[in-house]
Formats: C-alpha cells, sequence, structure tokens
C-alpha cells in the first residue's frame, strides 16, 4: 500500500469529520473537546519543569543574604537588609526592612526606589488583602504607609505576599537576634551546593508523574473513539459504494486524525486560555505568572505528533474486532469473549520490571528510572486492559431485577467495552493514588518525626534580645487577646573566673510558676536559689553549684558593653530542686535563680525567652500575638510550633502531588461528562422511542445511573486491586515494610465514586431534555 493511497484515505475521513452535516460536527466537536482537555493537561505537565525554573530563578534574583556568607564594611553601595517575615493566619508574608547607606546602593528586583523611613512597597496581593477586611489584623502588624508596588520580577508568583519596608538604624541591630546582613548586590549570596536527593524521593518524584499523565492518556485514546457506532454504520455505506475493508478502515482512521487535529487546536486554546487565569488562580499557596508556563519546544512538539499518531493506531486497532459490510456492521451480533490471558500479561510485566528493585531501599543506589516508569505504566495500562473483560465477564452473569435494572443491564451487556472505556480513565487514576498513597504513608516516618516542642504546655515562642526588660514585655503578651498563660525564663551562663573560663554552669532566671515549668519544686519565694538535679548536663557545671562559689559572666555574651565585674555568689542557703523537661523538650541543669536573688549587673547578660500558651476558641489568638510582637520589635518574629515536624523536599513532593491531583480530577471529571453526553446522544432515538411508548423518565434515568453505577463500581474494585499490589511493590522497593494504608484507599475510592456522583447529576438536564418523543423525527 503506497503513502499516497494512506494519504487519500485519510484526507476523505477528514472531510466526512467536518462535511457529514450536524451530525459529523457533533461528533468531531466532541471528540475536539476530550481531545482537548487532555491536551491541555499535557501541556501544563510540559511547562511545569519550566515554572519551576524560572520560580527559583526569580528566588535566587532576589536572594539577600545567609548565614554563612562573609561581613562587608559599610560603603557607597552597600545595603542594610532585616528579615520582617511574618505569617497572617496560614499564608506566609515575605518581608524586609531596608536601609540604604549610599547613593549606589543596589535597588531589590522589581523596586524601582527604596521606600522611605515609615512607608512600604507591597506586591499587589498583599496591596489587595490589606485593603479588604479581611486584612485588618494584617494593617495593625504591617503600620507602613503603601508608597509603591513590588515589579512582577520581584516576586515568584502573582499571590505571593510580600512588601520591604523603609527603616533607620538597621546597622546596630545586626548584632542582636534580628536575622540580615550588609549586602552590595541582589542574587549573588554564597547559596552553597544543594544537597543530594535520596533514591526514595526520586522515586516519588518518578511515580507521581506517571501517576498524574497515565489517566491523560487514557482518557485521549477514549475521546477518539466517540460516536464510534454511528461511525461505523456511515462505513457501512462506504463499503456499498465500492470501498474495501481496509480503506474504510483508513478513512475511519482519518476522521479520527480530524477531530484529533481540532482537539490540538481547542487544546492549545484551553492551555492559553488556563495560563492567562493563572495569575489569579492558588493551589495550596502555589501560584504562577503566565510567563512561566512556556512548554518546552521539544515536548510540546512530541504532544502534537503523538496525539494524532495515536489516534490513527487506536481507530485502526479497534476497528479490526469490527466486521463492516455493505448491509451493515456485524456489531449487534454476539461478539466473541474476550480473552484474559493477554491481558494479565501486561501488570505480570509490570512487576517483572519493577522486582529487580525490590529491597533495594536508601542504601542500594539508585533506582533504575526505565523499569520504574515502565513498570508502573504497564500496571497501570493493565486496568484498562482487565477492566473490559470484569465488566463484561461480570454483567454477563447479572440476573433479572426492576424495569430500569433490566435496561442497564441489556445495554451493558452489548456494549460492556464502551462502559469499560467511559471509565477507564477514572479508574487508573484511582489506581495510581492508592499506590501513591500507601508509598507515601509508608516512608512518611522518615521524612516527618514529632516535634521536641510540647504543644499542649505552649504554642508559640518568642527570643528577646539580650539584657531587654523582660518583665515590661511579659506585661504586653499577658494582655495580648487570646493569651492564656505567659512562661519567661532567661538563660545565662557564668563561669568559675573571669575571662575565658575553664567550666561553665547554666543560670536560669524566672518567677516562681515560670521555674515550675523546668523543676519540680517544693516550695518557692521570690529570693532564693535553687540547684538542679537529674538533668542530662550535670556532670558540667555541678562542682561549681555549691554555696560561697563565686561565678563570673564573660562581657563578649552581652548584647551590649558588659561590665567585667558582673559575679553572682551562690547563696549559703541553696535549695535543691528536680529537674523536668521544658515546653521545648529540654531539661534544664545548674541553678534557678528567681529575680529578688539576682545581681542587677548580671540582667544585661541574660537571654530572654517567652512561651505562650493561647487559648484556642478565641479566633485569630496567633495573629494577635504576631501583633504585639510587631508592635514591640518588627523585627522579631515569634515562632509557631507544630507536632509535627516535615523534610522539605518531601513536603514539596506531597504539594506538587496534591496540585496535579486536583488538575488531573478536574480532568476526569469534565472528561466523563463529554463522554457521557456523547453517550446519551447516540441513544437520543433509543430514549425517544422508549418514552413514545410509555417508559416513565424516571425509570429511564434511573437505568442511565446503573449502566454508570455498575462499571464504576466494578472498575474502582480493580482500581483498588490494583493500586495495592502497585503500592505493595512500590513499598518493598523501598525496603519499607507492607501494610494497607486502608484509610487512604477508601478515601480515594470514595473521591472516585463521588467525581462519577457529580458528572452523572450534571448529566441528567441534559438526558431528560432528550426523552422526548419529538426525538424520533427524522429529515
Amino acid at each position: 500500500m503506497s503513502v499516497g493511497q494512506w494519504t487519500r484515505d485519510l484526507a476523505m475521513g477528514a472531510r466526512f469529520a467536518f462535511a457529514g452535516g450536524r451530525e459529523g460536527w457533533t461528533r468531531a466537536l466532541l471528540t475536539a473537546v476530550g481531545v482537548g482537555l487532555g491536551v491541555a493537561l499535557l501541556l501544563l505537565t510540559t511547562a511545569i519543569p519550566n515554572a519551576l525554573a524560572e520560580r527559583d530563578r526569580r528566588e535566587e534574583a532576589r536572594s539577600d543574604h545567609t548565614f554563612s556568607q562573609q561581613k562587608i564594611p559599610k560603603a557607597e553601595d552597600t545595603l542594610i537588609v532585616l528579615d520582617s517575615d511574618t505569617t497572617f493566619r496560614d499564608q506566609d508574608v515575605r518581608g524586609r526592612m531596608l536601609e540604604a547607606e549610599g547613593p549606589r546602593a543596589p535597588l531589590p528586583p522589581g523596586v524601582e526606589q527604596f521606600p522611605a523611613a515609615g512607608e512600604m512597597v507591597v506586591s499587589p496581593a498583599l496591596k489587595e488583602l490589606l485593603a479588604s477586611d479581611e486584612g485588618k489584623l494584617l494593617r495593625e502588624r504591617l503600620d507602613y504607609r503603601v508608597a509603591g508596588t513590588i515589579g512582577e520580577e520581584g516576586l515568584v508568583g502573582p499571590r505571593e505576599l510580600a512588601y520591604f519596608a523603609g527603616g533607620t538604624g538597621l546597622a546596630e541591630r545586626l548584632e542582636g537576634l534580628a536575622s540580615g546582613a550588609r549586602i552590595d548586590s541582589f542574587g549573588n549570596p554564597d547559596l552553597g551546593s544543594a544537597d543530594a536527593w535520596d533514591p526514595v524521593l526520586l522515586l516519588l518524584v518518578l511515580v507521581v508523574f506517571v501517576v498524574l499523565l497515565m489517566p491523560v492518556a487514557v482518557f485521549i485514546a477514549a475521546a477518539v473513539r466517540f460516536g464510534g457506532e454511528r461511525r461505523d454504520r456511515r462505513l457501512a455505506a462506504l463499503r456499498l459504494v465500492g470501498s474495501d475493508s481496509r480503506m474504510t478502515r483508513r478513512i475511519a482512521a482519518g476522521e479520527a486524525l480530524a477531530g484529533s487535529v481540532l482537539g490540538l487546536v481547542l487544546g492549545t486554546g484551553f492551555f492559553l486560555l488556563g495560563r492567562q487565569l493563572a495569575a489569579s488562580a492558588e493551589v495550596f499557596h502555589v501560584s504562577v505568572f503566565p510567563s512561566y508556563l512556556n512548554p518546552s519546544p521539544v515536548l510540546a512538539v512530541l504532544v502534537a505528533l503523538a496525539v494524532p499518531a495515536a489516534a490513527v493506531l487506536v481507530t485502526i486497532l479497534a476497528l479490526r474486532g469490527v466486521v463492516i459490510e455493505p448491509l451493515g456492521v456485524v456489531r449487534t451480533a454476539k461478539p466473541a469473549r474476550r480473552r484474559l490471558w493477554w491481558r494479565l500479561l501486561l501488570p505480570l510485566g509490570g512487576l517483572a520490571l519493577l522486582f529487580p528493585m525490590v529491597g533495594q531501599g536508601d542504601d542500594g543506589g539508585e533506582f533504575n528510572q526505565y523499569l520504574v516508569v515502565g513498570g508502573v505504566m504497564l500496571l497501570l495500562v493493565g486496568v484498562t486492559a482487565l477492566l473490559p473483560w470484569v465488566v463484561e465477564t461480570v454483567v454477563a452473569r447479572l440476573g433479572s431485577g426492576g424495569i430500569a435494572w433490566q435496561l442497564a443491564v441489556r445495554r451493558l451487556q452489548l456494549s460492556s467495552g464502551a462502559a469499560a472505556r467511559m471509565v477507564n480513565g477514572i479508574a487508573v487514576a484511582v489506581a495510581g493514588a492508592i499506590a501513591l498513597q500507601m508509598l507515601f504513608a509508608g516512608v512518611e516516618d522518615n521524612y516527618t518525626r514529632a516535634s521536641q516542642y510540647d504543644v499542649s504546655r505552649a504554642q508559640m515562642s518568642v527570643d528577646l534580645p539580650n539584657g531587654a526588660d523582660a518583665s515590661a514585655v511579659i506585661g504586653k503578651y499577658r494582655d495580648t487577646e487570646g493569651v492564656r498563660k505567659v512562661t519567661a525564663l532567661s538563660d545565662v551562663y557564668l563561669g568559675d573566673r573571669r575571662g575565658e573560663a575553664d567550666s561553665y554552669i547554666q543560670i536560669t532566671v524566672a518567677d516562681c510558676a515560670s521555674l515550675r515549668e523546668v523543676a519540680t519544686l517544693p516550695s518557692c519565694r521570690d529570693g532564693e536559689v535553687f540547684a538542679v538535679q537529674g538533668s542530662e548536663d550535670d556532670s558540667e557545671g555541678a562542682h561549681l553549684a555549691k554555696p560561697g562559689t563565686t561565678l563570673w559572666a564573660d562581657p563578649e555574651d552581652s548584647g551590649r558593653s558588659g561590665d567585667r565585674r558582673a559575679s553572682f555568689t551562690v547563696p549559703q542557703k541553696l535549695r535543691q530542686a528536680q529537674s523536668r523537661e521544658d515546653p521545648t523538650g529540654y531539661q534544664r541543669g545548674g541553678l534557678l535563680v528567681t529575680p529578688g536573688a539576682l545581681p542587677e549587673k548580671l540582667a544585661a547578660f541574660t537571654s530572654p525567652q517567652l512561651f505562650l500558651s493561647l487559648d484556642s476558641s478565641i479566633p485569630d489568638a496567633y495573629d494577635h500575638v504576631r501583633n504585639t510582637a510587631a508592635r514591640l520589635d518588627p523585627a522579631v518574629q515569634p515562632m509557631t510550633w507544630q507536632s509535627i515536624e516535615s523534610n522539605d523536599r518531601y513536603a514539596t513532593i506531597r504539594t506538587g502531588l496534591s496540585v496535579g491531583a486536583a488538575c488531573v480530577l478536574a480532568l476526569i471529571g469534565a472528561s466523563l461528562l463529554v463522554s457521557q453526553l456523547e453517550q446519551l446522544r447516540e441513544r437520543r432515538r433509543l430514549l425517544s422511542a422508549l418514552v413514545a411508548f410509555g417508559t416513565r423518565r424516571r425509570t429511564l434515568s434511573l437505568s442511565v445511573l446503573w449502566q454508570t453505577a455498575i462499571p464504576i463500581g466494578l472498575g474502582l474494585l480493580l482500581a483498588a486491586a490494583v493500586g495495592t499490589a502497585l503500592g505493595a511493590v512500590l513499598l518493598r522497593m523501598t525496603n519499607t515494610s507492607v501494610r494497607v494504608d486502608w484509610p487512604s484507599v477508601l478515601s480515594m475510592t470514595g473521591i472516585g465514586a463521588g467525581v462519577v456522583l457529580v458528572v452523572t447529576l450534571l448529566s441528567l438536564p441534559p438526558l431528560l431534555r432528550l426523552m422526548r418523543p419529538d426525538g424520533l423525527r427524522t429529515e
């Protein structure tokens, strides 16, 4: 067969798609919409690497300091930068205080001129928030006049909350608790080398991409077969005028090719529309500028070539089992039973590819990415191969029931393949999601852990500068709305002699109520001193905790010039106390000193820390605390305690999975709705005939519901089985004990069922419009 003959037949099929009247246009449009949705998500996926790289570039371009960078002297081109990050409810706000030390000080990216003291330039999203009623609490905290907005070059996303505020005297605060530096340029701090990713995290990334893309590919393959029954009847007319069976298949492939090419055009349009809408969307606190979403040219070309090629291949393969004769299509006859053996080869082949990596874990080197991708793909494709056989086998054995049940079962028995194709995408998505959730749950202990903070005793902490008057600050926090209790502890280490001592002992200064948070006291009054027993650090300075011993402070430990004569003499009346963990999980040793027993000169050497217990019934209690801290010192950042600490990369991958899963579920829902509408359109005359003969609309609606529910139920059961098996293999690959995460299995299955339920409800209005006797009218 010549290439020219193929070209002519494909072109004829394309003409039938667009010149076949309303019927041909409708089918081509449905195919194009289905393919277009998939293409849009594929283009979005190909743009993700560029988007991540651009976000990293923007973040690096505005980097201002690191803890390890070299200090530089004041000059005409230097700038003082202090961190003033904060959190508003569950959103992070990036903040910097700036003070130019010369006319050539570097401007941050996206900022045209430095804000004056008392002014700030803000991101558009922060400006919008501050102007809204919701931002009232944040306005109290950021008590600056808005003097401008930050340009796109200074932000990593359009919904990012960020500001630059002007300040004075910032250089003096660099030696204190404030995080900041003197810099002469942005974007070139000593960032250090990035740590290598461990194999398990790389495995997670690979599986996430395969699981998110497989449902898209499955649906594109199903979309090119929309309207297959009516198309095959039209092909029978071609046989009547002289075309052979091979020619009719090529013409059908041309019709599918035309729909897929139109789908590429629509998909590009959907992508460009979604690209523009990306600026206003934020998913899991991640937003991107439209300019970020530029697909890789190579990957975009690959999508443009692969989708039409897949349309032609799928159509030709689908028609191999259909006999198209001049007098009709032999599809209504009882088809041969589907064979099971070759369908089992796909999942078994996937297991065979993954089996060599079982037990490899973190210590066995890198996982082979080709084997991982191939194995996971074969297992998920195995769902699409097994589901038609499962549906056919089960519906063939379904018994009698009500009229709606009988209509649904008979329809499924005649076209079980079409029903399976409709749910293949959701089944693949659920199977992959179950496997991923099992993998995440299995390795979670390696990347998350319970923090040392006791969140039942305190939920926030605040570090104060050395020598700060803690008593005055405590009152401010105690009067803050939502604060139930304030525990104030001030620490200082004293040596056995002036200057550089041989040994040191920890001194904790606090009132009696606060000391009871770190030790068990028999009784307590102001002016008393306690020697702590039972601490892990007892041995280091225990010999210094003796009555009459004089202890000396090191002036270099003070935030300001200290007095070399500052000392503390252990009193003769020294009481004993038993150490207990403080709210941070640390057991203090040394001496516990009440304020009345502390020499005034030692106050400049103490490092105060506040532990805040909040009333959970007070809305925005955390933000009230942050507002108090900002009023006292904008550079002080209260720390919010968490009961769980998570690895940053692990958390990023999990966030990426959540964002991608949300996009895929939206696609699956839209694609199922298109598929459902296409099937209803195919059966329009049949439904009209049944209504004309007196069938109640309620009965027909229930039959349509059963036609959806039966294959979906079977698909979800198969997805749960395959997903659990894949999850178990992935867990064994990471050298993790296999346990089925039943809550995840049930939740993923429930989400899949919920998507189908929503789609079914949305398809009811078109169904009711189709169930009219005048649908029998023809031209």
